[in-house]
């Protein structure tokens, strides 16, 4: 008899566990305050679990505070995160982390993504946000990896689309894509 009292208490005890574990995992928003207006993103822990725990790592350590967008190019990207000020000062980095770009989240405009060289496990910190659909960045368009993506826009897609349409040159290291105007990210901040 006392088993039989025990075992629905112990369901509805347990059931209440889960939803409030459910109800405590809300999604990562981060700030970013650039000298063009602000950009907010909501980060995909769920599917993107090591980029956006290597993301969050970086802009509690204030290291995208002062970087700039180096690569600019309306109706592609705006790529930004490794480098400080007008003379492009490299930033430091931790080791690189696996390439989670097999999650199901595509490279559509305003999704934020993992930028990386042509090894498919080398991003660091920086990242680039979509300026369009971008296809032919995810897993399998061009071969067995892509660009994994973490997060999407979720308000300031107007300052995204007014940095994309900011002139470009070329200017060393980079050669050609670099915006005339520098573009600071002034502060990065996780949003309660």
């Amino acid at each position: 008899m006392r088993l039989k009292t025990l075992l629905p208490i112990t369901l509805i005890t347990l059931l209440g566990l889960s939803m409030t574990a459910t109800a405590e995992a809300k999604p990562t928003t981060v700030l970013l305050k650039t000298s063009q207006g602000d950009i907010t993103l909501q980060l995909d822990a769920d599917k993107a679990p090591k980029s956006v725990a290597n993301f969050v790592a970086y802009v509690k350590a204030g290291h995208y505070d002062g970087t700039v967008f180096h690569r600019v190019i309306k109706g592609f990207m705006i790529q930004g995160g490794g480098y400080v000020g007008a003379n492009f000062g490299e930033k430091d980095t931790r080791e690189s982390i696996a390439n989670e770009s097999k999650n199901g989240l595509k490279n559509k405009r305003g999704t934020v993504a993992m930028a990386r060289t042509g090894a498919p496990h080398s991003a660091t910190a920086q990242f680039f946000i979509n300026h369009a659909d971008n296809d032919f960045l995810d897993a399998g368009a061009r071969g067995e990896w892509g660009y994994a993506v973490f997060g999407h826009v979720t308000k300031g897609m107007d300052v995204v689309d007014k940095i994309a349409s900011i002139p470009t040159g070329r200017t060393p290291p980079f050669g050609q894509d670099v915006p005339t105007v520098t573009v600071t990210i002034e502060k990065a901040s996780v949003v309660d």
